[in-house]
């Protein structure tokens, strides 16, 4: 079994020390979905929801909790991003979000690629809980993250 490296030897919970680690290129990528009616889905496609540009607005602040997450996620590291970028792709069904996040540091950048997504996911049922209150956000996951000792991880599928 792994030892837990956020737990010290007494089992108490501890932030990692990441100071003697490397500085290397770190990415993340993460990626969710809500399920929508078609009703909700056609107004965020035709940018007629009450409440405005609902991808924008998800965009901001996938974006803003990405920056955030050290302040949300106990044990997380506050990291300074080099760049966060959302992706929204409409389908039948659903909208899918993927999020990337990247750095030059010490540690990965998992986390605020996970975050970035899990917002952006809620800020858009926000915006069209007026339209189908029965969405329903799913499978929200970690699909790539490149860097540090463990090196490339994709996910199966």
């Amino acid at each position: 079994m792994n030892k837990l490296t956020h737990l010290d030897e007494s089992g108490k919970a501890r932030m990692v020390d990441i100071g003697g680690k490397a500085d290397t290129a770190r990415s993340a990528i993460a990626e969710g979905r809500i399920l929508m009616n078609a009703a909700a889905l056609a107004a965020i496609r035709d940018g007629t929801v009450p409440k405005g540009d609902v991808l924008a607005a998800a965009r901001i602040a996938g974006i803003m909790a990405a920056k955030k997450t050290a302040e949300l996620i106990p044990l997380c590291h506050p990291l300074a991003l080099d760049s966060v970028t959302l992706d929204f792709e409409l389908g039948a069904e659903a909208v899918i979000v993927r999020a990337a996040a990247a750095l030059t540091g010490r540690t990965g950048v998992e986390m605020e690629a996970l975050t970035a997504v899990s917002v952006a996911l809620l800020t858009l049922y926000d915006m069209a809980k007026a339209i189908d209150k029965a969405m329903v956000i799913e499978g929200v996951r970690l699909i790539e993250k490149r860097g540090g000792k463990s090196g490339t991880w994709r996910a199966d599928g």
